[in-house]
């Protein structure tokens, strides 16, 4: 099968990584995958194009960079990608045959390929006309709008979702049109710890007995941190053992977490790793508890996947498709977005040491079976292929 990835933003963001580990696992399996996305600016530290070379993924072609669904020249693009779309079909052994799918990851590209694939005589690929399939991050509920309707109900041939959940929610938007619902990938070759727990924690300043729950998140009000704050201060009155480790960076870091932590009186029992790349694993691996509440821009819940295939026991909302990769009782706990209710998670967790270890290792072996890169690949594969038998019926 041949497949084009469009992405619109240069930026390394949340769907970023998912798409690049399903792109590997997709040509492993035999497909030929393309990569189209902007340039980064001569500035930029990490990006979708950097990242995508460093893996053996060079893009094939840069796209402009933009925000929002339509610009003004958008109608210069479209027909680039569309010449793109052409010429391509021309140079392949085929002859006569593009790509099967247009696989979109924003709403700009989305758009972008809706508009360029009903621009002039249909593109076939060679298993049939040329499919746009749109992978939807977000757990949000779509607006009915107008808009919406058309955007992902007959300018989109396949949906997919990340949760079953969210897949229930918008049955109504889709009617009839094929969508699906599947986990995220973890590339385990990625998560490979060098450092030892003990040094790890020396880095960070606790003692190799305090019990560290770990969170990866931007510091970024809506991602609850008010709520990690207020259940630590309960936990520590009678565990100030327990540290809050908070791996990851945000502009209003003082403001969410610094002076809310010190009014509560916990500023000792919260611990700022900072944004971490190549040591990020060793960080991670060296908690005693996972903790996730609220999912940023990837709906996969990456973290939460890596957390679980290091091997911690998880704790999480019931947000998104957070409890559809938790498994109450068996991998982690859900709970209520209550701070009695994480504190006593929480607590739990770090009375009972044989039962971190049980959830965690239920966790990695979840997390080989249901969030291997091979199952994301084997099941997008699946869904393509219905999807053109769908266009064809």
């Amino acid at each position: 099968m041949r497949i084009l990835e469009l992405v619109s933003d240069w930026k390394w963001t949340g769907p970023a990584e998912p798409m690049l580990v399903g792109m590997q696992a997709l040509r492993a399996a035999g497909h030929r995958v393309d990569l189209i996305c902007p340039e980064p600016p001569a500035e930029a530290n990490r990006s979708l194009w950097k990242e995508a070379s460093i893996r053996g993924l060079d893009p094939i072609r840069p796209i402009e960079a933009g925000r929002g669904a339509i610009l003004r020249g958008d109608r210069r693009r479209v027909g680039r990608l569309r010449g793109w779309l052409e010429s391509d079909a021309s140079a392949s052994s085929a002859g006569d045959a593009s790509y099967d799918v247009v696989h979109c990851w924003h709403t700009r590209d989305h758009v972008l390929a809706a508009r360029a694939l009903r621009l002039g005589r249909p593109l076939s690929g060679p298993r049939g006309s040329t499919r746009l399939v749109r992978f939807l991050s977000s757990t949000d509920r779509i607006a009915a709008w107008p808009w919406n309707r058309w955007l992902f109900g007959p300018a989109c041939d396949g949906l997919v979702f990340v949760s079953e959940s969210a897949l229930r929610v918008h049955r109504p938007l889709r009617g009839d049109r094929p969508m699906v619902a599947m986990p995220g990938a973890v590339d385990l070759s990625r998560l490979t710890v060098r450092k030892p727990r003990e040094e790890v924690r020396a880095e960070l300043g606790v003692s190799e007995g305090a019990l560290l729950i770990g969170v990866v998140a931007r510091m970024q009000a809506h991602r609850r941190f008010d709520l990690l704050l207020e259940a630590l201060a309960r936990l520590v009155q009678d565990r100030p053992e327990v540290h809050l480790v908070l791996i990851g960076r945000g502009t209003h870091e003082d403001r969410v977490v610094r002076r809310p932590a010190e009014a509560l009186g916990i500023a000792a029992n919260v611990v700022f790793a900072g944004y971490r790349v190549d040591d990020y694993a060793d960080v991670l691996a060296a908690m005693d508890v996972f903790t996730f509440l609220v999912p940023g821009s990837d709906g996969t819940c990456r973290a939460l996947l890596q957390a679980a295939a290091l091997g911690l026991p998880l704790v999480g909302s019931s947000r998104g498709a957070i409890p559809e990769i938790i498994r109450d009782g068996e991998t982690g706990i859900v709970v209520d977005e209550d701070a009695e209710a994480l504190s006593a998670a929480w607590s739990n967790l770090a009375g009972d040491a044989e039962r971190r270890r049980r959830l965690g290792e239920a966790a990695r072996r979840d997390a080989q079976t249901r969030f291997r890169p091979e199952a994301f690949a084997s099941a997008l594969d699946a869904f393509h292929r219905d999807v053109i038998d769908s266009g064809q019926s």
